[in-house]
């Protein structure tokens, strides 16, 4: 049997990669700001209603660089998911990442987002206050954003929620990450109406960082350790590190002009 036949049978079903996902143990965004960068200092409120618990942003220094980082914030129990609303950002959240992506096209500093979210936050309140605009406004912000931009999925990457941070000039995915137009029970619900069928979405959607990567939309992959992301919090960081610098420096050396022509072809691809 071939190597290819073998790596097909050993290798980890998509609904397996969505459990890993989602599996609680999981570094948050705060883990990898603090294992990964230095001098982090948050920027809070979206300076028009209030601040998003669910959405955190700020500045800071990696090796060195001045870089703007912003993420989805998952809790790692029951309370703090509920404070964090379960990483699902409010309009207030994506304008907050506005504001923090507008103030680093002003001081030059590249931007680095971590995505782990199922979605952005479905409420009538959200919606009241303009989710479908804020949410928007991040895609056209970002597609002519004068800065490098780089994503890194992390955990699930599900609808609107994660795409008003994945537009990117990189997109970095961790091994089990995942990426969807909606979570594969809701897929299962609205084409079968048959939630149960969750599993066999997930192998329909092709939402795995394989078959990103595959389509070209995701640029790397970071393999996880043994026993996954939450499993060896070190060896991830050792692994995600060199990526991400790789991904930086050939980004920012980059000028303007060619940065945004280089976006404007990856997209239009798609």
């Amino acid at each position: 049997m071939s190597n290819e036949s073998n790596k097909a049978r050993t290798a980890p079903r998509a609904h397996e990669r969505v459990k890993a996902a989602r599996k609680p143990d999981r570094p948050r965004v705060g883990a990898y700001i603090s294992d990964l960068f230095d001098d982090f200092f948050e920027i809070h409120g979206d300076r028009l209603f209030g601040d998003d618990a669910a959405m955190l942003c700020g500045i800071a220094a990696f090796e060195g660089r001045p870089v703007t980082v912003a993420g989805s914030v998952k809790g790692t129990d029951l309370d703090s998911n509920i404070a964090r609303n379960f990483g699902m950002a409010s309009p207030d959240g994506y304008r907050k990442f506005q504001r923090a992506i507008k103030q680093a096209e002003k001081f030059g500093r590249p931007v680095v987002t971590f995505i782990d979210t199922p979605g952005a936050s479905p409420t009538a309140t959200a919606e009241e206050r303009g989710q479908g605009e804020a949410i928007a406004r991040c895609l056209f912000e970002l597609s002519g954003l004068k800065t490098p931009v780089i994503a890194v999925f992390t955990g699930e990457g599900g609808s609107g929620g994660a795409l008003a941070l994945g537009l990117a000039d990189s997109v970095i995915m961790l091994e089990n990450a995942i990426y969807s137009v909606l979570s594969p029970e809701g897929f299962a619900s609205i084409l079968w109406k048959d939630a149960s069928r969750a599993e066999e979405a997930a192998e329909v959607m092709k939402l795995t960082a394989e078959d990103l990567r595959g389509f070209g939309m995701a640029d790397a992959i970071v393999r996880e350790p043994h026993g996954g992301a939450g499993a060896n919090r070190p060896a991830l960081m050792r692994a995600l590190r060199p990526v991400l610098r790789r991904a930086l420096n050939e980004l920012c050396a980059l000028d303007t002009e060619t940065l945004l022509a280089q976006r404007y072809k990856k997209y239009r691809k798609f």
